[in-house]
């Protein structure tokens, strides 16, 4: 079979193409635009199968991955710089709450994909990825850490990792709603000004759409901010190879992850340099779509045919029990109010998806029953912001439990 193999720029401009694609599909597609999956992803994956069509039989393609690495260290930074301590504070004893609930799910889910992988008679690793290493991580997490799970023996991982993912987006917003709905109109409730006589926190405001860029000065705080980044993933990287020195087991990007983290809050207290956090989302995001883009390119769907009941058997239990857990324990424990089953829905959303699908779910049930602000705090400061390190730990203790 004939060999290519696109250097990094040919592999870089063909990446531009692809995400142009998913951009194409989700306009003339709009049923895709509000399920809140990726252009990324959606690109991707089209181009994923072309390739599995070339082959069988016509070419074998091989991009060059060189910027990979690089790529996913910078996102998972700007993830880590987002975790302020006083932004947590801010949202109070919720959010406390709903994170410590979200976090005992993670291990949930993983111990429910073990045990599913188990009785499919596969690894148990595979249980784990189609855990919370892609239902709560979504695409990127379990790109992430595909690599660590080829090494201890999963074989392809990065195929079973953007499957599941996917699948969790699309399911997580399908799910979302009428979960909600149900609870809402089950119980009869409406929207309340207070819960447990505190008063209710009023809605943040959402980001803004335009980042004011200053080139004229060399000490802007743009430029001090891609500085910042830059001595973050340094210094993240020694913080890597010293934890993999003690025998942990973890991807490249924790280490990095853990300093924007510490570093964000020190600079919060000290305020010794200004950080631009928009500047730095914007360069994440972009890291982000061309490492979805190039590692889907590069997705050998043939790997997976084998694969495809247990992982159809495992995903379909996973959403049972994250439909039972948010109806159940997230409803009750979160006060059993129209906020609470606003929350529920989210819950679903994240879990199975993404931010972006819960932030749908619960835009849609505002809409109809009326506004939630305690849910509109909570759920996208946990989703969006801390989630991702709990999970990270989660997933590291597994890994490092099964290897």
């Amino acid at each position: 079979m004939p060999l290519l193999r696109p250097d990094l720029i040919q592999t870089l401009a063909l990446a531009g193409l692809v995400f142009l694609l998913g951009l194409l599909l989700k306009r003339k597609i709009p049923v895709l635009e509000q399920l809140n999956i990726p252009s990324a992803v959606l690109g991707g994956l089209v181009f994923a199968f072309i390739n599995l069509l070339l082959h069988n039989g016509l070419v074998h393609i091989e991009f060059s991955t060189a910027l990979q690495p690089l790529c996913m260290v910078l996102f998972f930074t700007s993830i880590g710089t987002n975790a302020s301590l006083p932004l947590l504070k801010k949202g109070g004893k919720q959010v406390g709450i709903f994170l410590a609930l979200s976090a005992v799910f993670c291990i949930l889910q993983n111990l429910v994909g073990i045990g599913m992988a188990i009785l499919f008679g596969v690894s148990p690793l595979f249980g784990i990825m189609a855990g919370s290493v892609t239902l709560v991580g979504g695409p990127a997490t379990g790109l992430a850490f595909s690599p660590l799970f080829e090494e201890m023996g999963l074989r392809g991982a990065e195929t079973i990792a953007i499957t599941s993912a996917t699948v969790g987006i699309v399911l997580g917003g399908l799910l979302g709603g009428p979960a909600g709905t149900f609870l809402v109109q089950r119980f009869g409730l409406k929207k309340q000004t207070t819960t447990n006589n505190a008063p209710v926190v009023q809605e943040p405001e959402a980001p803004a759409d335009t980042i004011l860029i200053k080139t004229a000065k060399e000490h802007s705080a743009f430029n001090l901010s891609f500085i910042s980044i830059g001595l973050i993933m340094g210094l993240g990287s020694m913080v890597s190879f010293l934890i993999a020195r003690s025998g942990i087991t973890l991807p490249a990007y924790i280490g990095a992850m853990i300093v924007g983290a510490v570093f964000r809050n020190i600079n919060d207290k000290t305020r010794w340099i200004v950080l631009d956090q928009q500047a730095i989302d914007f360069a994440g995001s972009i890291a982000f779509n061309t490492f979805l883009v190039v590692a889907l390119m590069d997705l050998k769907l043939w790997e997976l045919l084998h694969l495809a009941l247990p992982l159809a058997g495992i995903l379909a239990v996973q959403v049972l029990v994250v439909l039972l857990y948010a109806m159940v324990v997230i409803y009750k424990v979160m006060g059993r109010d129209y906020n609470a089953a606003v929350m529920s829905g989210g819950f679903i959303g994240f879990m199975l998806g993404t931010v972006a699908n819960a932030m749908a779910v619960m835009k849609t049930l505002a809409a109809r029953y009326g506004a939630a602000h305690r849910a509109f705090l909570v759920v996208p400061l946990v989703g969006a912001f801390f989630i991702d390190y709990v999970n990270a730990l989660v997933i590291t203790v597994f890994a490092n439990l099964l290897k």
